[in-house]
């Protein structure tokens, strides 16, 4: 297996944390869900798009991610179906009733997981960008192994980052919600949130 040299590495993972320190729609997702839900809630979001990240990485190693940016039809399936998913999550978080949803019970963690995974895993573009982004760290003949423990290294670097986020929004969150009934209007403006990213993929091109 190829390995990267130190000091390449170095570069990769200087790099890698700038590109996850930068707002994007997983960590509004991670954000919003931490805002709405508490910080446990975040925090599993947070994994869940952790584990989306290792879906694209399995899907660069097989090559199906060059499918994705030679395959107009392809991207654009891909592209509408986590639009979807997004505005479908949005609104369901824009019908909660500002009455009811302190007495609803919290959401299961399970739940929370997997819709962070595939908040992710929905999005074209994050496949295109590990595409793009590891051949420039690895050299020419370079093993799987070698596109894997990079990822591997971008992933936990950025659920790392997103982990982060979540605790602060819902610390933040919680101290706004405290004695003012804030938290079902939280949730409200996540919703609104979500849809707004789902809108934004369904419109984006490549």
């Amino acid at each position: 297996m190829n390995i990267v040299p130190l000091q390449d590495l170095a570069l990769f993972m200087s790099a890698a944390l700038l590109l996850n320190l930068t707002p994007g729609p997983d960590m509004l997702f991670v954000a919003g869900t931490s805002a709405a839900r508490g910080r446990r809630a975040g925090v599993l979001a947070a994994l869940g798009v952790g584990l989306g990240c290792t879906f694209h990485i399995a899907l660069a190693v097989l090559g199906l991610a060059a499918l994705l940016a030679t395959s107009a039809l392809a991207f654009a399936l891909v592209k509408w179906l986590g639009a979807a998913y997004l505005v479908w999550t949005g609104l369901t978080m824009l019908r909660a009733r500002p009455g009811a949803a302190s007495a609803a019970p919290p959401p299961k963690g399970r739940a929370v997981f997997w819709q962070g995974a595939l908040t992710n895993a929905l999005n074209p573009k994050v496949a295109l960008f590990f595409l793009a982004f590891l051949p420039q760290f690895v050299g020419a003949g370079a093993h799987a192994g070698t596109f894997v423990w990079l990822g591997t290294l971008f992933t936990i670097s950025g659920t790392a980052v997103n982990v982060i986020v979540a605790l602060a929004a819902g610390t933040l969150a919680r101290r706004l919600a405290s004695g003012s009934g804030a938290g079902p209007w939280l949730q409200r403006v996540a919703g609104a949130l979500f849809v707004g990213l789902g809108v934004k993929l369904a419109f984006s091109s490549r």
